[in-house]
Order: structure tokens, then C-alpha cells, then sequence
């Protein structure tokens, strides 16, 4: 397992983990910065660490980003669906 280096000089282990990556971003951009960054300064970060991996690592982690968008989203439609239930019992 390889690692790569965030603009502030941590280095994050590419081991597959998505939530790992996403930890690592929110903790050296956000907690960095007290909760003051931007989009800019996120989508740097990204930027930073998209060109640090190889094809074979980009497919790994959208292929994970994927099943962890879809996941969230069906817990919203299901989150939904539970609230007009409660709604319609009222």
C-alpha cells in the first residue's frame, strides 16, 4: 500500500477506503481551517489528490464513490418515505 501527500503535507494511505479519504480531506481542510474553507479550498484538495492516483486507483475509489452515493440516497428516499408515513398517521 502506497501513500499519497495532501497539500498541508499529510499523507493519507490509499487502501481502498473511501470514508478514510473523505476523513482525511475534512480534517487537513476543514478542522485546518476552523470550519472557514470554501468549495475552492475542497476542490483543491481533490485536485490535489485526483492527480496522485493511477487509472487503476481512480476506478477503485469511483466505484466505491458510487456505491456510497447510492447508498446514502436510498437511505434519504427510505428517510422520506418514513416522514409521509408519520404525516399521513396525524
Amino acid at each position: 500500500m502506497r501513500n499519497i501527500k495532501l497539500t498541508t503535507g499529510f499523507e493519507m494511505p490509499l487502501d481502498g477506503d473511501l470514508l478514510g479519504m473523505i476523513e482525511s480531506i475534512y480534517q487537513e481542510v476543514a478542522l485546518r481551517k476552523d470550519l472557514k474553507h470554501s468549495y475552492e479550498d475542497v476542490m483543491k484538495e481533490i485536485d490535489n489528490i485526483l492527480r496522485q492516483l493511477s487509472q487503476e486507483e481512480l476506478h477503485t475509489y469511483f466505484k466505491e464513490s458510487l456505491f456510497l452515493n447510492t447508498v446514502t440516497y436510498e437511505n434519504e428516499m427510505l428517510d422520506a418515505f418514513v416522514r409521509k408515513l408519520a404525516q399521513e398517521k396525524k
